[in-house]
């Protein structure tokens, strides 16, 4: 079908509640939104998912404008997978055109440029998502089986064409330990795209299973007794002309002491922006030990159950080849949170390591869960935070989130969290769980 000039183009951003909003603009409109965007306003930042605004410091007041980058532009007609999409993210300026402190695609450019002036480093990164399909026959037990690849029909075909077709350079696709659960992932891109990318691959997957009449949930978890949908970030760093830092056989553990420094930096403010990296009520059922998932702020080596590890680099049997494979995978985040503020908070504290000239943590190499308080303080380890609410304190209470992200962020965050738990109160977290599946 060939597009007509009044088709709409939505312009888009991401926002504290990790959704996609914005305004749509008929196709012949687009060069001149290009350049002067659509009107936002400031209270928009707090609209939850689930329908109340938290309060706001703006109120009726203010405006913005969303400006897109035509390098995001997605414009797919796919009769085979029952795509129709054409959308575009933007940065939110002030009328003044200066950058917005709550745009979050502003808080990653700002995080990056200071690696890049503070540090002369850039970061690589790649997103692992993990979601529901409502399309599948549940059975527990055929995680990762053929079986339960046969069932899933032509919707992971489907879903890769698209990705493909919309210009991401698409890895694998796996069903996943959970019934009905997937996991898609593709190519690590420079830290801006690769948020890029989180954002486009969620929503596409979402069209993709809209398609054929299902949906797609990338809600943290679905049952208190069930599986996490986690999203795990692989990160490696690299000089300005493209040379890896990560590695270096000299070292303890191969990890060069610049890379080892920004882990550091990411490990020891963990518990600060936790409620960034896992921004919901039911986070807090995932990230417990023995889930899979992150529950202390430790260094592993290969291990599954910690808040950073060293990756396995496989087929590498030259120094190039491993120095550039050579990576960490952070996996303390879920959906719930915007891949934009979710990298922007990685590379703030990583940068904190950088300045301070942190020393390599030492990997981890027993269950912390088994250790009692005075042998988990040895390890140099702390608990993460039980629940939303004590992430969010630990947010507000920091210094150096508040300068990092700006008080203003910091604030909305906080008052757009705690009414989101306020919105929970007195639900059972089955019925918790279940809000969050129909919201992601």
């Amino acid at each position: 079908m060939t597009r007509r000039e009044t088709d709409l183009i939505m312009i888009c951003t991401s926002d504290v509640a990790g959704q996609m909003r914005g305004k749509a603009v008929p196709r012949r409109d687009w060069d001149s939104r290009k350049e002067k965007g659509i009107g936002w306003t400031p209270t928009n930042v707090l609209q939850t998912s689930f329908g109340p605004i938290a309060p706001s410091p703006w109120g009726a007041l203010g405006d913005l404008a969303i400006r897109p980058d035509p390098e995001t532009l997605i414009d797919l007609q796919m009769d085979d997978a029952g795509i129709d999409e054409s959308f575009a993210i933007g940065d939110v300026y002030t009328l003044e055109g200066d950058r917005w402190e709550c745009c979050l695609r502003g808080q990653l450019k700002s995080a990056i440029e200071r690696l890049e002036e503070n540090h002369g480093l850039r970061v690589n990164a790649a997103f692992e998502h993990e979601f529901h399909y409502s399309g599948f026959p549940e059975q527990d037990g055929l995680g990762y089986t053929l079986r339960s690849f046969r069932r899933l029909g032509d919707f992971p075909n489907a879903v890769m064409s698209v990705l493909d077709a919309a210009g991401l350079d698409i890895d694998t696709f796996m069903p996943e330990y959970g019934a009905g659960q997937c996991e898609v992932t593709i190519a690590p891109k420079p830290a801006l795209r690769a948020a890029d990318e989180a954002a486009i691959l969620r929503d596409l997957v979402r069209a993709t299973a809209h398609g054929r009449g299902q949906r797609a949930s990338f809600a943290p978890i679905i049952n208190p007794e069930g599986v996490g949908n986690g999203v795990h970030v692989h990160f490696s760093l690299e000089t300005l002309d493209g040379t890896p830092v990560c590695h270096d056989p000299d070292q303890p553990h191969d990890v060069a002491r610049q890379s080892g420094a920004f882990v550091a930096g990411i490990l020891e403010r963990l518990p600060e922006f936790l409620a960034i990296a896992a921004p919901s009520v039911p986070s807090y059922l995932r990230l417990t030990p023995h889930r899979w998932s992150a529950a202390f702020n430790n260094f592993g080596n290969k291990d599954r159950e910690s808040a950073v590890r060293i990756c396995p680099v496989f087929g590498a049997s030259d120094p190039e080849a491993l120095s550039r494979k050579f990576h960490f995978e952070f996996r303390a985040a879920d959906a719930a949170a915007s891949p934009y503020l979710l990298l922007a908070a990685l590379i703030n504290a990583g940068l904190d390591g950088l300045d301070r000239e942190l020393a390599t943590p030492t990997p981890t190499e027993t269950d912390l869960a088994a250790l009692d308080p005075a042998e988990l303080r040895a390890t140099g380890c702390k608990r993460l935070a039980g629940s939303l609410d004590e992430s969010l304190t630990a947010l507000t209470s920091s210094a150096w989130a508040k300068q990092a992200f700006g008080e203003t962020l910091v604030d909305v965050i906080d008052r757009h969290k705690r009414t989101e738990i306020d919105l929970m109160e007195g639900l059972s977290e089955e019925e918790v769980c279940a809000r969050y599946h129909a919201a992601y």
